[in-house]
């Protein structure tokens, strides 16, 4: 078992019964308890568990199911996914990481002739039999809620690619910069930064104000944010102010 596939292994079974000891992990993956002692210390390191006597208890924040999240704000979801592909020109190489809201930028590719890299299977199911589009998967640890590669097998093989944008979704957007909800997925979207000359944010308007587990990057780091038009003026004001090229997509139109 790979490294990444085992430690999401324990971080799944933790997460949904609260508490594990270390027996239990060594029944349920067949594994030394050394090696578990040094993932259960990787774990706790990141922030996801928290180790106790005889075993470790979740205090992470997870990745909610990726049926559950694509039936939030998706009206809203979709008109950015429109907005987002307009920005996109044939001949470009973009990333596309996973999420709901790339899945419907993905959706809105069609007839663009295009380089796309991507850790979503999600995203790989809708581009697959698109002739105009040359498809590069990012393998690496499957996370199962999400069907999203993740992990050093994934950061490995984005150190060997270079794309104009990298087009990113988002758990929480404060003053302080972007945020999300897993360590393991903020870590490969920082290898996904380095890859591209740009990052482009799409993100509805209700994730404005909070933040999640995990600090990704400034607001500095973002070329443009593609956004609905529930943003409050607030909103749109302290995003321009931080250089941020803001298209605020309409519902049902292909206007950005």
């Amino acid at each position: 078992m790979l490294l990444d596939q085992r430690r999401g292994n324990i971080l799944e079974l933790i997460e949904s019964k609260g508490f594990v000891s270390l027996q239990e992990l060594v029944d349920h993956l067949g594994v030394s308890e050394s090696t578990l002692r040094r993932d259960l210390e990787h774990l706790d390191r990141i922030g996801q568990i928290r180790r106790t006597r005889g075993g470790a208890a979740y205090v992470g924040e997870s990745l909610t199911a990726f049926d559950e999240r694509r039936h939030r704000a998706s009206v809203e979801k979709q008109s950015i996914g429109r907005a987002a592909a307009d920005l996109i020109q044939s001949g470009e190489t973009i990333i596309l990481d996973g999420g709901t809201t790339t899945l419907e930028v993905a959706r809105n590719l069609a007839g663009k002739s295009l380089q796309v890299v991507t850790n979503s299977l999600p995203i790989c199911n809708q581009l697959v039999s698109v002739s105009t589009i040359e498809l590069i998967y990012l393998g690496g640890y499957l996370y199962p809620k999400t069907g999203v590669a993740l992990g050093s097998l994934t950061i490995e093989a984005l150190k060997q690619i270079h794309a104009r944008r990298v087009v990113m979704g988002v758990g929480g957007i404060t003053e302080a910069g972007l945020f999300n909800q897993n360590s393991l997925l903020v870590d490969t979207e920082r290898q996904m930064l380095e890859a591209a000359d740009e990052l482009i944010v799409v993100a509805d308007s209700g994730k404005f104000g909070h933040s999640e587990l995990v600090h990704l990057c400034s607001l500095k780091q973002v070329a443009r944010m593609v956004v609905d038009s529930g943003l409050p003026t607030e909103w749109q004001t302290r995003i321009r102010e931080a250089g941020i090229d803001l298209v605020i997509a309409e519902s049902g139109s292909r206007d950005a």
